[in-house]
């Protein structure tokens, strides 16, 4: 895997998606140059033809991403997988006709784009048959060994081998080894499997390795070439979370990441101010329209606020467009909402799910309360039971809760202790990592959610 902007990306994705920029924009230019063979360099040059070529092929990465063409777990699923590709130029084509009825001139003339769309479906469907063929080849793929017993590395295991895109063939694991687990009995497992099948790389993945890590095996492996690495740094690539089991302070305060310099946290800070504005400025003609179905929908006040936890532990007021009855938690006190819970008036399911609820946070990020990208802000209530619970629970704090974040995007909506620790491992993975390049990735990722209806709760 490559680390791009601290973020983990197979290679395969990465060829797979710098394969098919590179034939679309071949196929458009081409395109171009078969409909103007006289004028073609003019029309290029002068008339803004690469940057027309360029915008088009931005615009067909974005559909196949909404068209979730670069999850794994379509890239087996064949039919599923070329119909949604047959939905790329489509779509395209739709613009374009769109743009053509608007301004015509925008688009490069003389069925440029007809051909182009013909071009770019031939490239698209070649180019996934040729790399379904290719990630199949096993001298394409690298040979791993887990070094290790128990749930954690049967999760590794089990994590590599679904990931098909890592291109990663998992040759053996010490669960396999017959009798008792002892240094010489892995050590034997481990010479056999290197002289049957060879070996690429032993991620080590022992819990307690005293006595039973072949240690002089591993360094003769280790200055034959053979990589070497931990199990934790493996999962938290596959999985984009830390876990907090067996977690130890060291490792948090040893490990790579959790960086936060004046710079880099004051940019971030400007670009939040920036992007909340600009998103107020956009979203101001529909609030009215939103607070009419409010009133019109359930008695009550308009805007919904309430204490939660920031940075440091400070607490402020959350603001967000009620999505509940008035008295939802008059009988209760505070809880977690559930799926289809009564509380949740109609005109509030559908703010909920198109995230419309939250546009009055935009101002918590303005008043510096809260970050556009962050952990999600708890309620005091929950922070105080949670923190005994869970470990850790506290490093949320280090820095300012968003409205989105890496949790959000990457696990459901959180109703019980298992699902506050499972979000909080994405959101430890978020704070070693945080950068401007994930931040991008996370609003990204949002949009795409919020365009397709796939809201939380």
């Amino acid at each position: 895997m490559i680390r791009l902007f601290n973020v983990y990306y197979p290679i395969r994705t990465l060829v797979l998606l710098g394969g098919e920029m590179l034939l679309v924009w071949t196929s458009l230019v081409v395109a171009t140059l078969w409909q103007h063979p006289d004028d073609s360099y003019v029309v290029l040059n002068y008339e803004g033809g690469y940057i027309k070529i360029f915008v088009a092929t931005l615009a067909v990465l974005i559909f196949s991403h909404l068209f979730d063409l670069y999850e794994p777990a379509l890239w087996n699923a064949r039919g599923e997988l070329y119909f949604r590709l047959l939905l790329v130029p489509g779509s395209l084509a739709l613009t374009a006709a769109a743009i053509s009825y608007v301004r015509p001139r925008i688009l490069i003339g003389n069925n440029t784009v007809l051909v182009g769309l013909v071009l770019v479906t031939i490239a698209l469907y070649g180019w996934r048959a040729m790399y379904s063929w290719l990630a199949l080849k096993p001298f394409l793929r690298e040979k791993v060994y887990v070094l290790g017993v128990g749930e954690r590395a049967q999760r590794l295991v089990n994590g590599l081998r679904s990931r098909s895109e890592l291109g990663v063939e998992v040759v053996g694991w010490s669960g396999n080894v017959e009798g008792e687990l002892t240094r010489e009995t892995l050590a034997c497992h481990l010479m056999q499997l290197i002289t049957s099948h060879g070996l690429h790389r032993v991620i080590v993945a022992m819990a307690d390795r005293r006595g039973t890590l072949p240690v002089m095996e591993i360094l003769q492996l280790r200055l034959a070439g053979v990589k070497i690495e931990e199990a934790t740094s493996w999962l938290e690539k596959i999985s984009g979370r830390i876990e907090v089991d067996n977690l130890y302070p060291s490792w948090l305060i040893f490990a790579d990441g959790f960086r936060f310099s004046a710079a880099f946290m004051l940019l971030r800070r400007i670009l939040a101010i920036f992007a909340s504005i600009v998103l107020l400025l956009i979203v101001t003609p529909i609030i009215p329209v939103i607070i009419l179905a409010i009133k019109l929908d359930s008695r009550g006040p308009v805007l919904y606020r309430q204490r939660r936890v920031g940075f440091g532990g400070k607490v402020f007021y959350c603001y967000k467009f009620r999505t509940m009855r008035q008295d939802a938690e008059a009988d209760t006190g505070a809880t977690w909402a559930l799926d289809d819970d009564p509380r949740i008036t109609r005109v509030g399911k559908f703010l909920r799910t198109t995230r419309l609820d939250e546009i009055p946070q935009l101002w918590c990020v303005v008043k510096g309360d809260m970050s556009f990208v962050g952990p999600r802000p708890e309620r005091p209530e929950f922070v105080e039971w949670l923190e005994k619970q869970i470990p850790f629970y506290g490093v949320r704090n280090a820095v300012r809760p968003g409205i989105t974040g890496w949790a959000q995007i990457r696990y459901k909506y959180g109703n019980s202790i298992e699902d506050a620790k499972q979000k909080l491992q994405y959101d430890l993975y978020y704070i070693k990592n945080m950068s401007l390049g994930l931040d991008l990735l996370i609003m990204f990722q949002t949009i795409k959610i919020v365009l397709l209806g796939r809201g939380a709760q």
